[in-house]
């Protein structure tokens, strides 16, 4: 008795499967987008003094930027000395945000000294000055 081997090919075609390759893609997308934090930027370019003592604060901190002219900046807009304390005021309603003022270099004291006392006649608890580590 002779067995014969038959090297016949099923016409099964071999489908590859890519919803749960889909799903997958997806969950990281939505994994990495919630995850990440975004910095808000007061858009103004300043020159930070820097300092010794200098430390990293909470992501989550209102940023204003005072000019050498003397122009106070908050998200990239102008809002000058008298919008500082409503912007505090009204993000400061829920919860008590740390401020942080990046003064350029050059800019005059007085005006920083103002912005501070605006931002603690709005609420804020904790004022800073953003320097640069040095």
């Amino acid at each position: 008795m002779r067995f014969r081997r038959t090297l016949e090919e099923h016409d099964e075609h071999i489908e590859l499967n890519l919803i749960p390759l889909i799903d997958i893609i997806m969950f990281l997308l939505i994994f990495f987008v919630s995850t990440t934090s975004f910095i808000e930027e007061p858009g103004v370019p300043v020159a930070k003094p820097s300092a010794a003592s200098a430390r990293l604060l909470d992501k989550n901190s209102i940023i204003f930027a005072v000019t050498p002219e003397g122009k106070v900046a908050y998200g990239g807009k102008e809002i000058g000395l008298g919008g500082v304390r409503p912007t505090v005021k009204r993000l400061c309603a829920k919860e008590a945000l740390p401020v942080v003022i990046e003064a350029d270099d050059s800019a005059f004291s007085g005006m920083v000294i103002r912005v501070i006392d605006e931002a603690k006649l709005g609420g804020a608890k904790d004022v800073s000055i953003a320097t640069e580590q040095g």
